[in-house]
């Protein structure tokens, strides 16, 4: 929906993280669109904003952030690069629910509030969950009206139901992107709970953090890291590795004591379907995090006697590396 509102055309540019799902280029690529891949930043997966502009050219159209993790990019510099070439930000805020970045004004705004458009996820794995679907937020008024002709499959059938027509019919291009009754009332239940579910995620992400930030200062091993601007949603926990070896070696030492644990993104720069018509790029930083990052189990049930397991398998691995 958000790729329909700004109205990509074929040839337009869309400048996006490699560190991603692919549906956050479907979106674009399915309107025709190039896509651009700019590289992660050192700190975490996200965006690094320092390397946008250098890959604007008088075809971008849009730069599309995504929130890793639920951890803020720097929406200062991004709106600001943005606003300077006259392009939209459209957030992808899939994992950031319950999230929020603090300006240099000193504002707390939440994530997907902030750029133009913004889209969130309900997939199964994200705190909230309707299985599948999602919410796209509009933070521009000149798309309002047109967002809701899109969502009802292309007509004014809303208007309509409110009385403002008489009758609805065909008026633009859209889908059916309506969720059912179903599906929402399952989705209303947990927004409902936000705060309790919200609790006990920051609970397992800080003892996953408290257990095993002294291993990580003794060895080459990264925990997450949260920007003074950022707060944390506890999405997901991550550790990363020092090379991919190692990693595969971990994966298979917690499979061997009935723990699953997953890397996550493979670059999507790397991809088979992006280099069949475009050149393989250098992206330091999103190669390594692609090489290298690992998810612990994280769900809102994760007793507390599996998380001490979880923690004291991994101390143990890296005892003997």
């Amino acid at each position: 929906m958000a790729a329909i509102l700004i109205d990509l055309q074929p040839g337009d540019e869309v400048i996006m993280p490699s560190y991603t799902f692919v549906s956050t280029a479907n979106a674009f690529v399915l309107r025709g669109a190039k896509i651009v891949f700019a590289d992660s930043s050192t700190e975490n997966p996200n965006i690094d904003a320092a390397t946008i502009e250098s890959l604007i050219t008088s075809k971008t159209k849009a730069i599309v952030p995504v929130h890793y993790a639920g951890i803020a990019c720097d929406m200062d510099a991004i709106m600001a690069i943005a606003k300077h070439h006259g392009l939209f930000v459209i957030e992808d805020a899939a994992q950031a629910i319950d999230s929020f970045y603090t300006g240099k004004d000193g504002v707390k705004k939440a994530l997907g509030s902030i750029g133009h458009l913004a889209a969130f996820s309900f997939h199964e794995t994200k705190n909230i969950i309707s299985g599948e679907g999602g919410m796209i937020a509009i933070n521009d008024r000149q798309f309002a009206e047109r967002a809701e002709i899109i969502w009802e499959k292309g007509t004014n059938r809303s208007a309509f139901f409110r009385g403002v027509v008489d009758k609805y019919g065909w008026v633009d291009i859209g889908s059916s992107f309506l969720p059912s009754e179903i599906i929402a009332a399952f989705l209303w239940a947990q927004i409902e709970h936000l705060d309790a579910i919200q609790e006990r995620r920051k609970e397992i992400w800080n003892r996953y953090y408290l257990g095993l930030k002294d291993l990580a200062k003794g060895c080459n091993l990264s925990l997450p890291q949260i920007p003074k601007y950022a707060t944390n949603n506890a999405h997901l926990f991550y550790l990363i590795c020092e090379t991919s070896k190692q990693r595969e070696q971990l994966i298979s030492y917690l499979k061997h004591h009935q723990i699953h644990a997953v890397f996550h993104y493979i670059s999507l720069h790397s991809s088979e379907f992006y280099l069949r018509s475009n050149s393989l790029k250098e992206l330091e930083n999103t190669d390594y995090y692609s090489d290298c990052l690992l998810r612990l189990p994280f769900y809102y049930e994760l007793s507390s006697d599996n998380l001490d397991k979880i923690i004291e398998t991994i101390n143990s691995f890296y005892k003997n590396v």
